[in-house]
């Protein structure tokens, strides 16, 4: 499978965790050290990130990905997806239409996001 498969295949099994929730694949997808911007732009890390999905502040409900590009630069990827999501956030609904970019990394034959953001459309 070349780097292109497996990126498909990661961004698939990220969009499944976050949608159930989870946690086991993605700790196993996120990397230690992950940085993600939100809308708001408050940078969450990966521990934070975590701590949303295991308390149940974060309860996703679709997760529908369109529009992706992925450009690859050596043992990196940048993916770019829209995504309509409904969920809920510490009681409060989100609801819209939104484009995360997300950088993966090779570490060991292991790809895992070491960065991303996400703004609304």
């Amino acid at each position: 499978m070349n780097a292109m498969e497996q990126i498909i295949l990661q961004e698939d099994s990220l969009l499944k965790a976050i949608k159930h929730g989870d946690v086991e694949n993605l700790d196993r997808l996120l990397h230690e050290d992950l940085l993600f911007t939100l809308p708001n732009g408050v940078t969450i890390t990966k521990a934070m990130d975590m701590e949303n999905y295991t308390s149940g502040n974060m309860v996703v409900n679709t997760i529908m990905p369109s529009e992706q590009l992925i450009n690859l630069i050596g043992d990196t990827a940048v993916v770019s997806v829209k995504i309509e999501l409904n969920a809920v956030y510490h009681s409060q609904a989100v609801e819209g239409t939104f484009r995360y970019l997300r950088i993966w990394k090779l570490f060991d034959r292991e790809w895992k996001v070491i960065a991303g953001s996400c703004v609304t459309l």
